[in-house]
């Protein structure tokens, strides 16, 4: 049976790719931007499987108005894939707090904003996955990038919990975590802190320009992801966590050697914590 998708940011990114490459599969999809007019060509082409709504995840009577678009036009929600998100450069003592603030609205409490709504769908149902896209800076923190990194990581840790919550009620969680795809994340979708401390040279601005200067030109394959993203759904016992990309892979990789190499070499420390009266 086909099913039906709800997924947020789809003008640009992973959220139009994936809107595309489900509609090709045969599924519907609730197409969902801030504007309409960059996804009128998404519904255009597929009138019967698709509808475009306008939303933006950090007002609530938007999300609550897009979900019930939704159940008007399919009478159900099998899949909700939280993709709407930005990203913001700066090191964390350069960073503007109406930046920060504006990241976190969209990143990490937009997406609760929606998931809270199509919960109780999906609970009625008995069924449904929930597909969170984080990001490999939601598992391993880069310098330039803290308050992103801390948004995501935020994603992946509600997901997680969210994961054990639901899976008695027959709701599947799945986190995406990619590394560098050719999307506009590293271009138009992240801004820059305007505040330039030079003694972060080295650290954050180093590692900024690096990522800048790869939009455009990064390994990942945003169709590929897609696609892996709908084998996720398709799949009877889908994985709480994907990675996506060599860069993930790699990255997660050390960050699993760092964590060994720490508990190992504080092990005593940390037993020792514990004062047991028995």
């Amino acid at each position: 049976m086909s099913k039906v998708w709800f997924i947020t940011g789809c003008s640009t990114g992973f959220g139009r790719y994936l809107s595309e490459e489900v509609l090709l599969n045969g599924d519907s999809v609730v197409v969902t931007a801030r504007n309409s007019k960059d996804i009128k060509d998404i519904v255009d082409k597929y009138p019967e499987t698709s509808i475009g709504v306008i939303l933006d995840v950090t007002i609530k009577e938007q999300v609550k108005e897009a979900v019930q678009k939704a159940i008007e036009k399919f009478g159900r929600i099998d899949v909700l894939v939280n993709n709407a998100g930005i990203g913001y450069f700066g090191a964390i003592e350069e960073s503007e707090e109406e930046q920060i603030r504006r990241m976190f609205e969209i990143n990490f409490f937009g997406l609760t904003n929606v998931t809270k709504e199509v919960l109780p769908i999906m609970r009625s149902q008995k069924s449904g996955n929930i597909i969170n896209i984080s990001s490999v800076g939601g598992i391993v923190a880069f310098p330039g990038v803290g308050y992103y990194n801390a948004t995501k990581f935020a994603v992946t840790g509600y997901s997680e919990a969210l994961a054990k919550e639901v899976a008695p009620l027959g709701i599947k969680v799945t986190v995406i975590a990619p590394s560098g795809f050719r999307t506009d994340w590293a271009g138009r979708s992240a801004n820059n802190s305007k505040i330039i401390i030079d003694d972060y040279k080295e650290t954050a601005h180093a590692n900024q320009s690096t990522i800048r200067g790869l939009s455009g030109n990064q390994a990942g394959d945003p169709v590929r992801a897609a696609k892996a993203i709908i084998k996720v759904v398709e799949t009877e016992n889908p994985p709480v966590r994907l990675l996506l990309g060599v860069g993930a892979l790699k990255g997660t990789r050390n960050k699993i050697t760092e964590l060994q190499n720490d508990i190992e070499t504080w092990e005593e420390t940390t037993v020792w914590a514990d004062n047991p009266k028995a």
